[in-house]
């Protein structure tokens, strides 16, 4: 195969150069031609194990490699440069590992399911599948260009509907199964409810299970579910008519689209039980090859915690107010109580009327907030707190709160303190309830400071401390009564000791607490995965809340209805009070039905309705790496030889505690905690009940860092198109005439600094894009982008060319006859053995430098051509998995037929790879000023001797002895005058 001629000569006519010169025209006819082919011979299609490779010869368990990058979301804009960072580094690597013997299934697939498809749909009526075909249809082009090396048959979309059958029917597993504490693992519900009618298992409230009735029982056991429904506080937005989660509202409380105000609220939503594998998610990391970062932000997400859980009885009411506390230590330095505004007790030890402290005092009034009663004084706080986000609560400086007019007895002192709701406790952590320590907390002394409430100290502070709370170690202070001393015990011995005494009364107990809240999976939209469940069109027979009954598999995949309107129904952005209404619950002929639904026995062939929330985007890429594997098995949602394959442990590679999963998993750190814990939990539940191998989704992960890009801002500091942005010669930018600012950030739409990999492609070609993309630093750092710099990663491919090409007619110039020069062999091995490292470490702007370097050094001495073809085949393949087009243009102008994709990947001749000689830079007095060459195996005292006699170091010296000659071999030489 050659360059074609008429689109060779058609560029020489442009431009003026030779008509086989390696430029952008001739190197994009090279790809799409290799592309093509690639494409027909299906030569990166890889077989399951079942299948041969050829002539019988089947896979080999020990030399598979599963590659696999995050789901990208097939947007509108479609790629920039920033995205295939990424897939051409896995790219790289795959194409590596099949040339060094690995079975490779690498692919590409779309977490397509969300919201900017939807809100097209509402702003233009276009249907959202049709929105998201042809946004994955352009991407699809767009990595087609680049030549990543994907095995098309296994791609998915989470939107296709084979593929959210078995989204829906995981769930359905997940729905159907229970966390055993005991065993600690996942088990079907059916074996908890025979437990129960055995007797073999007692029920919380110890009746016997036939004494339920059959709603009864369906509650106790939706209670225990891994997906349950539960009246869960969301981000509501009634201008948008949906609830948000945490990371689409702003710090200031609103709507991230369209700023809409947003309130924290109680709505009944669909949840999973992650909370029931929070130690296995945090244990289970010490088993996976991931960065120490991304481990520690997934910690740090679930906070495990050790303390204690202690009992504060309400005065009146006589209820209980759990606290959940990290320092029981300082328990009597406790001042007040503070709870979440959404604290379920609140509204029951809420007297009728302000008490008065004191006899006849007056409450301060700083506790009241001007209000009447406690009951007016609570709603109006709460109608404050509901528009600020959990974020903006933990981090406001300003402590603001209302007294609920309750007291609580300190069980330790028989103290009486007063009850608080603020802002700054949450109800995702811990009880929703702390005792407020002022003396040993920064938070509590700003709020005790601010009610003026008493601040007593617990611990000792050093002799030198002069801040306000001391958060740190000490020895207990004022901390006694008649029963227990913690006075001069250290925190340790302090917990323990407070421990022990609130457990023998009854007061309190060691407990685990985590931040870790249970995953809310409910959203008020369209564009979604139907749930498979459904609901009593006449209610229960015992009256109570409706029970999500679950769909037969049989009637699986419940495809999504079509609708006129895409928009939940919306609302005034300050009605706190309205309710979500799904698209969905607008398609009245989709949602009611009528079935003999197993899950309930009790009806025959009745009326249902169906859920009309949807899953959240997350539901689909919790699993993808699965279906990967099998995608077109209609029984399964893979087969389990398949997946133990792939995915399997493998305890004599990795060791005996290795989990499976993922060979390589690359993505951003930006996913580091919320998609890898779901994808985690979800596994470890399939994992659990048997139909999976690994307990872990992704053996390794790597991180790839971002590209970056000038941006600049107008006088308003609105972004402005960086592409329109001119220097001006004096220096400063303008756009449109006018002065601009410049900031460097993330290559994205918001900062309008956005160039796409098509614009690179058409001026240099793709093999110029990807080696600029790979050499620009290494692949875990964020790197500038800078177009004006592509044109010397064009410029060394040309080199590469002309070694090989014959620029004016487009021969061969490559030589059979004759030998390399040894110096040229032993750069080659050098090259070889280096780039042999780098590639599978994801060096690759190393392995670049190093075929630059040899690239350079074979122009030097080849300027006639002649290369031999023993230097230019190893070149070639050293190339390939950087320039992979080029690389088999080359190959098959060098007379091989088949494609170079599984051509072994040279290996260095150990032999050549020992230095003849050694170049040593010498030093006079700390500055560089000669260098010597000597044979490698020179001693110290000949490469001394070789130094002093060196004539730039003779004139230096001045016939002087130095006074000191230090020689690190192989290295340097150090002359002290």
């Amino acid at each position: 195969m050659t360059a074609q001629p008429d689109v060779a000569t058609a560029d020489a006519d442009r431009r003026g150069t030779p008509p086989f010169r390696y430029t952008a025209a001739l190197a994009s006819d090279i790809e799409a031609r290799w592309q093509d082919r690639w494409e027909a011979e299906q030569t990166f299609s890889t077989p399951n194990p079942e299948g041969p490779l050829s002539d019988g010869e089947t896979l080999d368990p020990a030399e598979k490699y599963y590659l696999m990058d995050m789901f990208p979301y097939p947007s509108g804009a479609g790629l920039h440069v920033g995205h295939p960072l990424g897939f051409i580094g896995t790219d790289v690597l795959g194409r590596f590992m099949r040339m060094t013997g690995r079975t490779v299934l690498h692919t590409m697939g779309f977490d397509a399911f969300g919201l900017p498809a939807e809100q097209y749909a509402v702003q233009t009526g276009t249907h959202p599948r049709a929105t998201t075909e042809a946004n994955i249809e352009r991407y699809r082009a767009q990595i087609r260009r680049l030549g990543l090396a994907h095995d098309k048959r296994r791609s998915v979309s989470t939107t296709d509907i084979e593929f959210y059958r078995w989204t829906q029917w995981i769930f359905l597993q997940i729905h159907g199964s229970w966390f055993d504490t005991e065993i600690g693992r996942a088990r079907p519900i059916a074996e908890l409810e025979a437990e129960f009618a055995a007797g073999t298992r007692s029920l919380p409230d110890g009746r016997a299970w036939s004494e339920l009735t059959r709603p009864e029982q369906d509650r106790t056991l939706d209670g225990y579910r891994l997906a349950y429904l539960d009246d869960a506080p969301v981000n509501w937005c009634p201008a948008l008519g949906t609830v948000l989660s945490n990371e689409e509202v702003t710090a200031d409380g609103r709507s991230e689209r369209g700023n809409f105000p947003v309130f924290r609220r109680q709505l009944r939503q669909w949840m999973m039980r992650i909370t029931a594998y929070a130690d296995r998610l945090a244990d289970d990391l010490d088993g996976v090859d991931w960065p120490d970062s991304v481990k520690s932000m997934q910690r740090n997400w679930i906070g495990r915690s050790q303390g204690a859980s202690v009992r504060f009885r309400e005065s009146v009411s006589g209820q209980d107010i759990e606290v959940f506390t990290t320092r029981p230590d300082t328990l009597f330095g406790a001042t007040y109580l503070v709870l979440a505004p959404e604290h379920p007790l609140v509204d029951a030890i809420v007297p009728s009327a302000w008490p008065s402290p004191g006899g006849e005092a007056a409450l301060d009034g700083r506790w009241t907030g001007g209000a009447d009663s406690p009951t007016a004084a609570i709603a109006g706080y709460r109608s404050v707190v509901a528009s600020r986000s959990d974020l903006e609560r933990q981090e406001a400086r300003d402590k603001t709160g209302v007294f609920t007019g309750a007291w609580a007895v300190n069980p330790v002192n028989g103290e009486e303190l007063p009850v608080f709701v603020a802002d700054y406790v949450l109800m995702g952590y811990g009880t929703g309830a702390i005792m407020a320590v002022p003396g040993q907390d920064q938070r509590d002394w700003d709020f005790a400071s601010v009610f003026g409430l008493p601040i007593r100290r617990t611990v000792q502070p050093p002799e030198d401390f002069d801040g306000e709370a001391y958060v740190g170690a000490g020895a207990a202070i004022n901390s006694a009564n008649s029963e227990i001393s913690l006075n001069g015990l250290g925190v340790d011995e302090a917990k323990a000791a407070i421990i022990g005494w609130l457990a023998g009364r009854g007061d309190g107990e060691a407990v685990v607490q985590y931040k870790l809240r249970d995953w809310l999976f409910s959203r008020q939209r369209y564009w979604g995965e139907p749930f498979p469940v459904a609901y009593a069109a006449d209610g229960e027979s015992d009256g109570g809340p409706s029970i999500p009954r679950a769909l037969p598999e049989s009637d699986l995949p419940v495809l999504l209805p079509d609708v006129d309107e895409y928009a939940p129904k919306t609302f005034a952005p300050d009605d706190r009070d309205s309710a979500p209404e799904s698209p969905l619950a607008r398609a009245t002929e989709w949602t009611s039905f009528s079935e003999d639904l197993a899950s309930d026995p009790e009806r025959a062939w009745a009326r249902y309705v169906r859920e009309t929330n949807t899953m959240p985007q997350w539901a689909g890429s919790c699993w993808y790496h699965l279906r990967y594997l099998d995608p077109t098995n209609t029984e399964r949602f893979v087969d389990p030889d398949v997946e133990r394959f792939w995915l399997g442990p493998r305890p004599e590679v990795f060791g005996p505690d290795d989990p499976g999963g993922v060979d390589l998993y690359v993505g951003g750190v930006e996913h580091a905690v919320l998609h890898l814990l779901y994808a985690r939990f979800w596994q470890k539940v399939l994992f659990d009940l048997g139909y999976v191998s690994a307990s872990e989704p992704f053996r390794r992960l790597f991180n790839q860092g971002y590209i970056q890009a000038w941006a600049y801002t107008d006088s308003r500091g609105v972004y402005v198109p960086a592409e329109e942005v001119v220097e001006e010669p004096g220096g400063g930018f303008t756009w449109n005439g006018e002065p601009v600012s410049r900031e460097y950030g993330k290559m994205g739409k918001s900062l309008r600094n956005v160039v796409t990999p098509d614009e690179m492609c058409a001026t240099y070609g793709a093999d110029t894009f990807r080696l600029y993309e790979m050499s620009t630093g290494p692949m875990e750092a964020s790197r500038p982008w800078s177009t004006r710099d592509v044109v010397g990663s064009q410029r060394f491919l040309q080199r590469v060319w002309r070694l090989m090409v014959d620029e004016n007619n487009g021969s061969l110039r490559v030589a059979d006859a004759g030998e390399p020069s040894q110096e040229t062999l032993r750069l080659l091995h050098r090259t070889i053995d280096g780039v042999r490292a780098d590639f599978p470490a994801m060096h690759y702007n190393t392995a670049a430098a190093k075929l630059i370097e040899l690239a350079n050094h074979l122009t030097k001495t080849y300027p006639e051509g002649g290369l031999h073809r023993s230097v230019a085949e190893p070149l070639v393949l050293m190339l390939s998995p950087l320039c992979p087009h080029l690389a088999e243009e080359l190959w098959s102008m060098l007379g091989h037929p088949q494609s170079l994709a599984y051509a072994p990947f040279p290996v260095a001749d150990e032999a050549l790879l020992v230095e003849e000689s050694v170049e040593y830079p010498i030093q006079v007095n700390g500055k560089v000023r000669s260098r010597i060459t000597v044979p490698a195996s020179a001693s110290e005292d000949e490469v001394r001797a070789a130094a002093l006699a060196e004539e730039k170091v003779v004139e230096l010296l001045e016939g002087a002895e130095p006074r000191k000659v230090i020689v690190v071999p192989g290295r340097l030489v150090n002359i002290v005058k």
